[in-house]
């Protein structure tokens, strides 16, 4: 039978088994990670009360993994070094989860443990974030940030906004825990009177952004659009930049006034914010005309495009550089909420680190 002969209520059929099991697969994900962070908690424990207290001799971890390559060929994931992770693991959260989680062939083996082991309250430990989140993004978590706090705000955004390990990674080089809402350059004190609003907006922008994706020799020296481009062809990575609240709606986006075309280089849409929010790139230094065109676009999307129920229109100006009193002279008599923020692409790295590196295609000949 062809599908287009193939009534609605059997079209319906699979639409609902479709998302049965699509629901069916994540919960088993998300069980099967949760089980193999028990595990590796639990030998995590069982190294840590062997190896520190001296019972075991030099290299032991090493032997011991070994040996158990030996009893099951193939086995991934217990390597000297993963099962050194695991003890780390183990030692860096112990204090803060009960025995429940240890399964119960490995607790009486090590229980004259020294680590103090205590049930956080269920406000203080996001236990069910913290079950969520691969072991990979645990060690990297563990081995990047040093406080509990930050930790715990990097578990329950990898966990809530279904972040990656690549999407971690780049969040932490971004320093993204204390960056967040750090935005210093705005006008929104007398622009924006509505105090939510302007708590929120405040909230929702950093003052520098890690744009890693984008690899141009140097930004200074290419148009925009070459810029906007690459944001484009990488705009879920950008979207993730700015936090998973944002929509795209599109580049170069065209606003008509009076018979006159204008474009805005990228409009979004935050749901945090309702509000529209458009971005202008400039690849070198903030400039104080920059404000008024972007004055003029807001006040064009407020007209046109601005639904009743929404808030009123912002636009950030993402520049390479800037001086702090320009843009405050710059922002003194403008009348729309805007910011000027800065970034940084993947090509800053030393000249001479960069010329070490091999050639994308050399690499993926290589891979």
């Amino acid at each position: 039978m062809e599908i287009a002969h193939i009534s609605q209520e059997y079209i319906q059929a699979v639409k609902d088994i479709k998302s049965a099991i699509l629901k069916s697969r994540y919960a088993a994900a998300k069980q099967a990670n949760k089980e193999l962070l028990k595990l590796y908690y639990s030998v995590g424990g069982y190294v840590s009360a062997h190896s520190r207290d001296g019972y075991w001799g030099s290299n032991a971890i090493e032997t011991i993994a070994k040996g158990l390559q030996q009893e099951l060929p193939g086995l991934r994931g217990f390597s000297a070094r993963n099962i050194k992770n695991m003890r780390m693991f183990y030692e860096q959260w112990s204090p803060y989860i009960n025995r429940q989680m240890l399964p119960d062939d490995l607790i009486s083996s090590y229980t004259s443990t020294n680590y103090e082991i205590r049930q956080m309250r269920s406000a203080e430990f996001p236990i069910d974030d913290f079950m969520a989140v691969g072991f990979s993004l645990h060690m990297e978590i563990l081995t990047k940030v040093k406080t509990l706090e930050e930790r715990l705000f990097y578990i329950h955004r990898s966990a809530n906004d279904f972040w990656n390990y690549t999407t971690l990674k780049r969040q932490l080089k971004s320093n993204l825990y204390h960056k967040q809402g750090s935005i210093r350059q705005t006008n929104f004190n007398h622009t924006i009177s509505d105090d939510d609003f302007k708590r929120k907006a405040l909230q929702s922008f950093k003052d520098e952004y890690l744009l890693d994706f984008i690899n141009i020799e140097d930004p200074e020296d290419v148009d925009e659009r070459v810029i906007e481009q690459s944001i484009i062809q990488n705009i879920k990575n950008f979207i993730m930049a700015f936090g998973k609240d944002f929509a795209f709606m599109g580049n170069q986006y065209h606003l008509e006034v009076e018979g006159h075309d204008y474009y805005i280089d990228l409009l979004f849409f935050s749901r945090k914010l309702r509000s529209l929010v458009a971005f202008e790139l400039k690849r070198g230094e903030f400039k104080p005309e920059y404000t008024g065109k972007l004055n003029f676009y807001l006040s064009a999307l407020d007209e046109y495009i601005k639904l009743p129920n929404e808030n009123p229109s912002i636009g950030i100006i993402l520049c390479k550089s800037k001086s702090d009193k320009i843009v405050e002279l710059s922002f003194r008599d403008t009348s729309k909420p805007m910011g000027v923020a800065t970034y940084r692409t993947s090509s800053e790295l030393p000249k001479e680190l960069r010329d070490a590196l091999p050639d994308m295609e050399d690499l993926k000949k290589l891979l």
